[in-house]
């Protein structure tokens, strides 16, 4: 085994790069990058009529967007068909695996007798080497069986400790198929022992196929690695992650506004401990603190609301300047601005996204919050805000117009003016700073929840703080009236 660690991804490019591939890439990832090892990637499209180039752009995608950087490959699994069918030769020759000429249909009838006890009888490994050379030399289809020995099949699990299959369970399988195309285990085995994998890091539905990968090893002489075994991932109701459970590929969870840094730190932590009770993590932190020997046995479940809370936190610690290019074709592509506004308005778009970052737990919601301060009116008011804020409409209507008066003076238009005035107008009303904010908070954005009310007048700039204010006292006085 090699002094450095090697480890592979290696998705099927069938579908989309899902939640479960996504763990499984970001654990060999971080395992390579905490070891200072090497991260292959590997594409296994021997299956040619399931596999696409659009899936796999799909998965390369799905990495480069989680920022999963690959060291090797991408490596077509495909590219290697000339290797693995030497590896079934030298299998062959040295008697460690047989042809077998039993038909589909031969195979099928000895299944509908046998029923769920059915394994391969063995019976085209009695056949002479000579013959079996004949017959396959004379054109008749074989497929290629490995040849299972007797005994046990044992290794060491990062995940699961000392596992242990007897091989009395596994039937001859087949390694080659009659069109001259490898099985997955054999083509994974001689893959893994080209690349000079030395830890194989992948889900608990893998774990059939591990003992079948083993003797393969054993027989082509070649290292066996270490194998860690994932949990599965499940959704809220126990049963696997799936559609039903709503997004599972990576690439949806970007269009719901979720930052890959929090994705990644999501990720880890399903199925992994980071101990001292740590939760939000940079990538960095997440290099520092992974080990294998923290994964846990049990099946994880995937809490949607969860991953939006941590998001929530990842996009708090984000800085304005990094948000702005995720947040502002949100912006453009609702309306709310014109292309060229983002660098006009650049400036105070980061005041903006300063203030909104700590306020939202997608990108989505924060553009949502934007909306506010770009639109010329208010568009809804909460009616529970106005009975509790605007019950008594002509006191409200009075201190409103005296806020109006007060901060069309404001010269120039700053966040300590705005405060000043906003102070006076309270002090010269006998009222607290609160029974003047409030007020004016649902005047401006509809409701009592808002930023502070000196970075809400200040950004929205005083022709649309006067102009909302107008507004307001016209609904006000209708009431009163």
């Amino acid at each position: 085994m090699a002094d450095q660690i090697r480890v592979r991804f290696a998705p099927s490019p069938t579908g989309f790069l899902h939640v479960g591939g996504a763990r499984t890439a970001l654990y060999n990832w971080l395992l390579a990058r905490r070891t200072g090892g090497v991260f292959v990637l590997r594409i296994e499209d021997t299956d040619r009529e399931r596999s696409s180039g659009e899936m796999t752009q799909a998965i390369l995608d799905g990495m480069t967007w989680l920022g999963l950087n690959w060291d090797e490959g991408p490596v077509h699994q495909a590219d290697g068909l000339e290797r693995h069918k030497g590896d079934v030769g030298r299998l062959l020759a040295q008697g460690a695996a047989y042809r077998c000429f039993c038909t589909p249909e031969e195979l099928q009838a000895r299944r509908d007798v046998m029923k769920e006890e059915y394994r391969y009888d063995r019976r085209c490994a009695a056949i002479p080497a000579d013959e079996s050379v004949r017959r396959a030399e004379a054109g008749e289809p074989f497929a290629v069986r490995f040849r299972v020995p007797e005994g046990d099949t044992a290794w060491d699990d990062e995940v699961h400790g000392d596992t242990r299959f007897k091989n009395e369970s596994i039937e001859d399988f087949i390694i080659l198929r009659t069109d001259g195309t490898p099985i997955y285990n054999l083509a994974v085995v001689s893959d893994d022992i080209d690349m000079r994998i030395t830890h194989v890091i992948r889900g608990d539905d893998h774990i059939a196929n591990t003992p079948k990968q083993i003797l393969l090893y054993q027989a082509m002489g070649a290292a066996v690695p270490r194998f860690a075994h994932l949990p599965m991932i499940l959704g809220p109701d126990g049963k696997r992650l799936s559609k039903r459970h709503g997004a599972t590929a990576v690439g949806q969870y970007a269009e719901q506004g979720i930052l890959p840094e929090a994705m990644n730190n999501f990720l880890a932590l399903l199925g992994w401990n980071a101990g001292d009770d740590v939760e939000v993590m940079t990538m960095d932190e997440l290099v520092q603190r992974f080990s294998l020997d923290r994964v846990n046995k049990k099946s994880a479940v995937f809490d949607t609301a969860k991953l939006e809370w941590m998001n929530g936190q990842h996009i708090a610690l984000t800085p304005a300047e990094n948000l702005l290019p995720l947040v502002a074709p949100l912006l453009v592509s609702s309306g709310l601005l014109a292309a060229e506004e983002v660098e006009s308005r650049r400036e105070w778009l980061l005041h903006l996204l300063q203030e909104l970052r700590i306020r939202g737990r997608t990108t989505l919601e924060i553009a949502a919050q934007a909306r506010t301060y770009l639109v010329d009116e208010v568009e809804q008011y909460d009616e529970a805000s106005i009975a509790k804020h605007w019950k008594n409409a002509d006191e409200t209507a009075q201190r409103l117009a005296a806020v109006r008066a007060a901060l069309a003076a404001v010269e120039p238009w700053t966040a300590e003016g705005i405060d000043a005035a906003l102070r006076a107008t309270a002090e010269s009303a006998g009222v607290g700073l609160g029974k003047v904010a409030q007020p004016l908070r649902i005047a401006l954005v509809g409701q009592a929840a808002s930023p502070g009310i000196d970075f809400v007048v200040h950004t929205l700039g005083r022709d649309r703080v006067l102009r909302r204010i107008d507004r307001a006292l016209e609904r006000l006085r209708g009431a009163a009236a």
